[in-house]
């Protein structure tokens, strides 16, 4: 099976060896993405609420990319410095995924990459 690595210009550039997603027949594997602004490659200024809309913002952009959308996640994994967030996330997350909500596991983790306080991946069925 082809892999096929998926790129959007209104996600922030991968800042590693890695792809934005990769396509593999008709599933999709996004990468983590933090809330970096894509157009200047910055952390976002703010809150965990602007942090957490910036990052689904930008598994939105690289979904859409993919041809696909954050309708057709069927797992997400979000990773926060703080746990406390967690309700916060939780209703921001509301905002960008509809019932049949996917498969969905959190994590506290001790620090993330450029000081952010969430990321998220996610895996989309196509079809």
């Amino acid at each position: 099976m082809p892999l096929e690595a998926i790129a959007s210009d209104r996600a922030p550039a991968a800042i590693g060896p890695y792809s934005q997603a990769l396509r593999a027949g008709n599933t999709v594997y996004l990468s983590g993405q933090i809330p970096l602004d894509p157009t200047t490659g910055e952390l976002v200024a703010g809150d965990i609420e602007a942090q957490a809309v910036r990052v689904f913002e930008n598994l939105k952009a690289v979904a859409q990319a993919a041809g696909g959308s954050l309708r057709q996640a069927v797992k997400v994994t979000i990773y926060l410095t703080d746990l406390g967030h967690f309700a916060t996330v939780n209703t921001i997350m509301a905002r960008y995924f509809e019932q049949p909500y996917p498969a969905r596991a959190t994590l506290g983790v001790a620090a993330l990459p450029r000081g952010s306080a969430i990321e998220a991946d996610a895996v989309l069925v196509l079809g």
